[in-house]
């Protein structure tokens, strides 16, 4: 799977370079701005470092609309993605085309194999170790996969038979 590289500039904003030692869960969200590119969210992390609006906010990666995959922040560095997880987690925000917040197939099955990739990476048990944003601080994102908790519990069910 090609992950392009596109790593957020050292700033205490998006990317303050502090450790991530282990990694022992994946958190899913959703970008929360339909149509918009996974470059587009990338330069929005980016652009936090400006510090206009003092907010935190980054992940490690972001799943486009297309498919593609961008890294923002390396494996072993934390991301501001998820709260008490950001130590022990690595974020995966996800692009969709409206508010409804499913993914299509294209970015569907792009996540699908990134999750699989990290998981066998890190020893990870995907029905296990994947969560949503909710399932950490209660925020409804992923969207669709909080309404819709079958879905959920598929596309971990997916992700684990991508492994196999």
């Amino acid at each position: 799977m090609p992950i392009q590289t596109h790593y957020l500039t050292s700033n205490p904003y998006s990317r303050p370079r502090l450790p991530l030692y282990k990694v022992t869960k994946l958190v899913i969200h959703w970008v929360g701005n339909p149509k918009s590119s996974a470059l587009s969210n990338r330069n929005y992390f980016e652009n936090l470092k400006l510090g206009r609006t003092k907010t935190y906010a980054s992940s490690h990666y972001i799943v486009g609309l297309d498919g593609e995959v961008i890294q923002c922040i390396p494996d072993n560095e934390r991301a501001y993605h998820a709260k008490s997880a950001n130590s022990y987690s690595l974020g995966i925000e996800t692009c969709h085309s409206d508010w409804e917040g499913k993914f299509s197939s294209c970015t569907y099955n792009a996540l699908i194999a990134l999750c699989a990739m990290l998981c066998q990476k890190y020893g990870l048990d995907p029905r296990e170790d994947l969560l949503r944003h909710y399932d950490v601080t209660g925020k409804c994102c992923p969207k669709y996969y909080v309404v819709h908790p079958e879905a959920w519990t598929q596309l971990k069910e997916d992700v684990h038979k991508q492994m196999c």
